[in-house]
């Protein structure tokens, strides 16, 4: 993995519909806060990786050219990084493997996304792909979540409150989460079931919604971390796999890549046994039921036992292991931040900065993302210690 590196800094913005900035200030907003937690300035940060969504969502070609000046990139190094939905968690990646290579010392990593101004996010996911070989996105997102959550319930014997269950937990969490969107006191189960039903068996309480967002990350090399901080955020381990969209008997209810990548991070970070050695996580559920899918993809159980694991209230926030204290992408999700959100929170976690929402003895966390067809996964590990 090279040279070892630390997160020493996080930045980020209220998830909401931002008419009060431009895209432009989103970002300069995350970034400031980002130097603001950490104590350094523009003119220590030596290279940006950058991190957008597709440019069809905003309509907008090489949004790093208009917004990298905004970021303290003038005259610096900057790295388009580019993954669909993931491209949060692509671009976290890409500002450690800037520092751990030796190429930089400290390295700014950033991520947003302005979706509330254009067209929606959906039409374009609606459109990209095959008409018939992909036509499981006709209605975007949402109509290929609901066949892998259609799938993950008749192949295991799900009943449909499973999601409407684990979407009242993330929201209940968001409620201690300052940058959540959906914040809605007293959110409980009747009040989730009682919306309406959009794509079988997704109800609307089983989706994210759209928000407009910025996060931003520090990297510093391990030679000068103490100089910054005495609570950093170490990188154990890191891992991005995709696989194809369109491939023969592909299981939807089997995220085959994610347990991939699951078991590269976890061999670097020395993970043996991920459901009791990890304090804490923070998975990218833009839909409820992906929530029990995510589980087993990371190996906290087996196959087709996600439901399971959550009925042992395991991943509340009172279990041993608590799944998303920030309310995770059901609560908040820009698309271009999320995935990178999910690595700032498991940050804060470990270097006890996350507030209301911080898991007592956080030491180990892991931080994850999926995006294109549900078919590429990035994940994160950080721990308090090196």
């Amino acid at each position: 993995m090279g040279r070892r590196v630390a997160v020493v800094g996080v930045g980020m913005t209220e998830n909401k519909s931002h008419w009060d900035c431009s895209m432009p200030a989103l970002y300069r907003l995350a970034v400031t806060r980002a130097l603001a937690d950490c104590g350094l300035t523009h003119r220590d940060i030596q290279a940006i990786s950058f991190g957008h969504s597709p440019e069809y969502f905003e309509g907008i070609n090489h949004p790093e050219k208009w917004l990298a000046e905004a970021c303290g990139g003038y005259l610096k190094p900057v790295f388009r990084i580019h993954t669909g939905g993931t491209v949060g968690g692509s671009t976290a990646i890409g500002g450690y493997y800037l520092v751990a290579s030796g190429m930089f010392d400290v390295v700014l990593a950033v991520s947003g996304n302005k979706l509330n101004e254009t067209a929606s996010a959906q039409i374009g996911l609606g459109t990209v792909y095959d008409p018939i070989m992909g036509r499981q996105f006709n209605t975007g997102a949402p109509s290929a979540v609901a066949l892998q959550s259609l799938r993950y319930m008749s192949k295991y014997g799900y009943d449909e409150d499973y999601g409407i269950r684990a979407a009242v937990q993330n929201r209940q969490n968001a409620m201690n989460n300052p940058y959540a969107q959906l914040k809605i006191p007293g959110y409980n189960f009747e009040m989730a079931k009682s919306t309406p039903m959009l794509c079988y068996p997704l109800r609307l309480a089983d989706m994210c919604p759209t928000s407009d967002a910025a996060c931003a990350m520090i990297f510093v090399a391990e030679d000068r971390v103490k100089k910054i901080t005495d609570r950093p955020a170490w990188v154990k381990g890191t891992a991005a796999v995709s696989a194809g969209v369109y491939y023969a008997d592909r299981d939807w209810a089997v995220p085959i890549e994610l347990r991939k990548a699951a078991e590269i991070a976890y061999k670097q970070a020395g993970i043996k046994d991920p459901l009791k050695e990890l304090d804490v996580i923070e998975l990218y559920n833009a839909f409820s039921w992906q929530e029990l899918v995510w589980y087993e993809g990371i190996k906290l159980c087996d196959w087709g036992e996600g439901g399971r694991l959550f009925d042992k209230g395991i991943t509340a926030m009172t279990g041993s292991l608590p799944s998303n204290p920030s309310g995770g992408v059901l609560c908040a999700n820009s698309i271009g931040a999320a995935a990178m959100f999910r690595k700032a929170e498991a940050a804060l976690q470990v270097m006890g900065k996350a507030g209301a929402r911080q898991v007592q003895g956080a030491k180990l966390s892991l931080g994850h993302g999926w995006g294109g067809a549900i078919q590429f996964h990035t994940i994160m590990i950080f721990g308090s210690e090196k």
